[in-house]
C-alpha cells in the first residue's frame, strides 16, 4: 500500500500585531464594570502575547479606539456580512500568496501538483482561493480543486485525510493544501462576556503544505474522528446579517477533559512521542494535558503557537506541526488533534521519517 507523506509546511501571518489593541477595545466595549474586570483578568491569564490581523490598528491612534485602518469596527455601527466578505475577497489572496511563496516550491514540485485543497471557514466567494492558487503558481488548468469549507478548527486534519486518500489511490499525485482564516474579520459587538472571551483568542493566519508519496517529512499513518455525545451546541458557527456568529462555550474544556479521561474520545496514548494539539485556548490545552495525563512539556509546541499567534482556526494545527517538523527526530511517533463543531475531535497518527 502506498504511503502518503506530509513533506513540508510553510506558514504566514499578516504584519499587524493587534492583541494588545484588541484587549483595550474589547474591554471598553463591555458596559458593565464587573464584566470589564472579569475580562481584564481572563485576558491576563490567556497566555497569549501576540495575535496578527490584516487590520492595521496603528494607522490611527495606536489602538482599535473607535475604528481601525479600514474604518471598519465602530461601536454602535458594526459592519454587515456583505462588507466583511468584500474585505475577505481583497485580503485573503494576499495572505495566501505569502504562505504559498514561503513553501518555496521548485519547478519540478509545481509541475507535479495534481490537486489543490483549501480549508476556510471565515470567508466565501467564487471563483475563490482555489482559482487564486492555480493562477498564482501557474498550475495546469486540469488541476483538481477541492474546498473544505465551514468545518472550523479541525478542517486541516480533514484535508490531510483527503490528501492521504488521493496519494494512496494515485502514487504520482502531488497535493498542495492551503489552510487560511481571517478570524478577526468576524468581531461582533456584544455584551455577552462568553462571546467577547472567544474573540480574545482568535487571529488571522495561513499555512501551505505539500503532500506526496515521497518519503520525507511526516508519514500520515491513520485518522480517526470522534463526536463527544450530547455536546452538539457547545461550538457553533453560523452566518448572520452582521457577519459570522461564533459560540464557543466555556463548558468546552471541561467536556473535553472529561471525555479524554473517561475514554470517550478513544485517543491511544501508547508509543506517542509528539503531541500536536490544536491550541484552541489555554484552558483547552490544560484540559487535554490533564485528560490524557501527559507530561508537563508534552504540549510545548502548542503552547508556543498559542502564545505567539493565538488561534487561527484551521491553520493553527499546521503551525504546531511545522514547529514539530523543525525539531523532531527520525522514528518518533506523533498524534495531531483538533477540536471543533460537533463537539468533534479529529485525530491523526503520524511518524517522523
Amino acid at each position: 500500500m502506498t504511503m502518503a507523506y506530509l513533506n513540508r509546511i510553510a506558514t504566514a501571518v499578516p504584519e499587524h500585531d493587534v492583541h494588545d489593541a484588541f484587549v483595550v477595545f474589547a474591554e471598553r466595549m463591555l458596559v458593565e464594570p464587573r464584566l470589564r474586570a472579569i475580562f481584564r483578568r481572563m485576558a491576563s491569564r490567556a497566555n497569549i502575547a501576540h495575535r496578527y490581523s490584516f487590520f492595521d490598528t496603528q494607522k490611527y491612534s495606536g489602538q482599535f479606539s473607535s475604528h481601525d485602518a479600514h474604518d471598519f469596527y465602530r461601536l454602535g455601527n458594526f459592519p454587515n456580512t456583505a462588507r466583511r466578505m468584500e474585505l475577505f475577497e481583497r485580503s485573503a489572496p494576499v495572505l495566501m500568496r505569502r504562505a504559498v511563496d514561503e513553501l518555496g516550491l521548485n519547478e519540478k514540485e509545481r509541475s507535479g501538483i495534481t490537486h489543490v485543497l483549501v480549508t476556510c471557514c471565515t470567508g466565501l466567494y467564487a471563483p475563490g482561493l482555489d482559482f487564486e492558487i492555480v493562477d498564482h503558481l501557474g498550475l495546469s488548468a486540469s488541476v483538481e480543486r477541492t474546498m473544505v469549507g465551514f468545518m472550523g478548527c479541525y478542517a486541516a486534519i480533514n484535508a490531510l485525510k483527503l490528501a492521504r486518500h488521493i496519494v494512496r489511490s494515485d502514487p504520482k499525485a502531488g497535493v498542495l493544501m492551503v489552510n487560511l482564516e481571517l478570524c478577526t474579520l468576524h468581531l461582533q459587538e456584544t455584551q455577552e462576556l462568553e462571546q467577547v472571551l472567544s474573540f480574545l483568542v482568535f487571529a488571522d493566519g495561513a499555512s501551505a503544505s505539500l503532500i506526496t508519496a515521497r518519503e520525507r517529512g511526516f508519514a500520515l499513518d491513520s485518522f480517526k474522528a470522534v463526536m463527544v455525545p450530547k455536546t452538539r451546541g457547545l461550538i457553533t458557527w453560523k452566518i448572520r446579517e452582521r457577519g459570522f456568529d461564533m459560540l464557543l462555550s466555556g463548558h468546552v474544556p471541561g467536556e473535553l477533559g472529561r471525555a479524554l479521561h473517561e475514554g470517550e474520545l478513544m485517543v491511544e496514548r501508547d508509543r506517542i512521542d509528539l503531541w500536536a494539539v490544536h491550541p484552541g485556548g489555554r484552558s483547552i490545552l490544560d484540559a487535554v494535558e490533564n485528560g490524557l495525563e501527559l507530561p508537563v512539556n508534552a504540549l510545548e509546541a502548542s503552547r508556543y503557537v498559542l502564545s505567539c499567534f493565538g488561534n487561527m482556526s484551521s491553520a493553527t494545527v499546521m503551525f504546531v506541526l511545522q514547529r514539530m517538523m523543525q525539531q523532531a527526530r527520525s522514528g518518533q511517533r506523533g498524534c495531531a488533534m483538533s477540536f471543533g463543531p460537533g463537539l468533534t475531535a479529529e485525530t491523526m497518527r503520524f511518524r517522523v521519517v
